[in-house]
């Protein structure tokens, strides 16, 4: 049987090189931030997406995480501006989470790890399709939500009733009209850098757009890993 990389400590982050050398580049992601090195950049514009809740097609178990998958057949749910020249449409929204509330998140900010870290994935349209966007250093923007303990969201909710319905590995349901820009929170204050998918086969495709403020969630929202 093929290897499987994965999070244990025979074939977690270590070793996905082995498989995906590409996952020892030099523009590889997560990263940890450290604020006070992060400089301004005056030309970086506000970013804006404009989402059609009727893209939004199932919700899939695949083993690693819940995905949300969207419609990108033409351009209909859409990413621009930022650090952006072009325009990219929603592909897919998953999630990142940890045992604890105390980590689970991919990127780390000054030492601190959130609960969890949501990422709206999107390609540049125009390159054609997904797969040609891969091999592009500009192809995939992904917006990088933290979650943080605190009230209830009831968005969130939505996502979570549905989690319920996917709880085996490849199980797949209808998750239709859900607008994701209902889980952004009220800042769109970014950091931004080039860098890379978080999971193999890590391509560095990546144009990040993480956000600074995260989105609140309960304790009891966060626990995705005892739902799924």
């Amino acid at each position: 049987m093929a290897k499987e990389w994965g999070y244990a400590s025979h074939n977690g982050p270590d070793h996905w090189h082995e498989l995906y050398p590409i996952a020892k580049g030099d523009n590889q992601s997560p990263i940890e931030l450290h604020t006070k090195d992060i400089s301004h950049d005056p030309s970086l514009l506000p970013w804006t997406a404009a989402y059609d809740p009727g893209s939004a097609k199932t919700i899939l178990n695949n083993g690693k995480t819940c995905r949300v998958v969207f419609d990108d057949t033409y351009d209909r749910s859409m990413l621009r501006g930022g650090p952006l020249t072009g325009s990219y449409r929603l592909r897919q929204f998953h999630l990142h989470w940890g045992s604890s509330d105390d980590h689970g998140s991919e990127h780390i900010v000054d030492g601190v790890k959130y609960a969890a870290e949501l990422h709206l994935v999107h390609w540049n349209s125009k390159y054609n399709s997904f797969a040609s966007a891969l091999k592009k250093p500009d192809g995939v923007s992904v917006i990088g939500i933290f979650l943080k303990i605190g009230r209830e969201k009831g968005e969130f909710q939505l996502l979570l009733d549905a989690l319920d319905k996917i709880k085996t590995k490849g199980k797949e349901a209808p998750f239709t009209n859900f607008n994701p820009s209902c889980l952004f929170p009220a800042c769109r204050d970014y950091w931004t850098y080039q860098g890379s998918f978080t999971t193999p086969p890590c391509e560095e495709c990546i144009v990040w757009i993480l956000l600074k403020e995260p989105m609140t969630v309960s304790s009891d929202q966060s626990s995705v890993e005892h739902i799924i």
